[in-house]
């Protein structure tokens, strides 16, 4: 964690590599760090925030290059990887009816929406995370992509959270 005046004196550079692994999308981490200096923590949240409620189906797509299916532990090094198993630390690995589970509705949700499931895993157990991949099975295509956009925004803005301090 880096304190927001110092995130400020970056250059562009360090500033982005700092943030990237916040999501997968290029013009939000280069547009945040434009937006510089910030008065204070909440100035940033609240442009990283307006920033993302311009993405769309494009960006959504664009970011899940970097997210894992839940319940599976992503490999390798990247900041990325590290924050998505960091996030996923609640679901049990070793309860095998749940991991079972969660292959299986992940395949059902891929076969339906032609993309990895996608919900903020912080702060919710497995089994909560379960009950809201069969809800959102039900879901159209539409109320799908509201929704894994609504969770890009909020799993972005937690990592945001804990990238800079005030």
């Amino acid at each position: 964690m880096i304190a927001l005046k110092h995130f400020n004196q970056l250059d562009n550079d360090a500033a982005a590599a700092l943030i990237a692994p916040c999501v997968a999308i290029p013009t939000w981490t280069a547009a945040l760090v434009q937006g510089r200096p910030y008065a204070d923590r909440p100035a940033l949240l609240g442009a990283a925030r307006e920033l993302a409620q311009a993405w769309g189906e494009a960006e959504l797509v664009q970011a899940l290059s970097a997210h894992p299916r839940i319940g599976e532990k992503p490999g390798g090094q990247q900041a990325h990887a590290a924050l998505s198993r960091q996030e996923q630390g609640a679901v049990d690995a070793s309860d095998a009816r749940l991991a079972q589970a969660l292959r299986e509705g992940n395949a059902r949700y891929e076969a339906r929406f032609g993309r990895v499931f996608l919900i903020r895993a912080k702060g919710r157990s497995g089994e909560a995370i379960l009950a809201a991949l069969e809800q959102r099975l039900k879901n159209s295509d539409a109320q799908e992509v509201a929704e894994s956009l609504a969770q890009l925004r909020e799993i972005t803005l937690l990592r945001l959270e804990g990238a800079i301090s005030e």
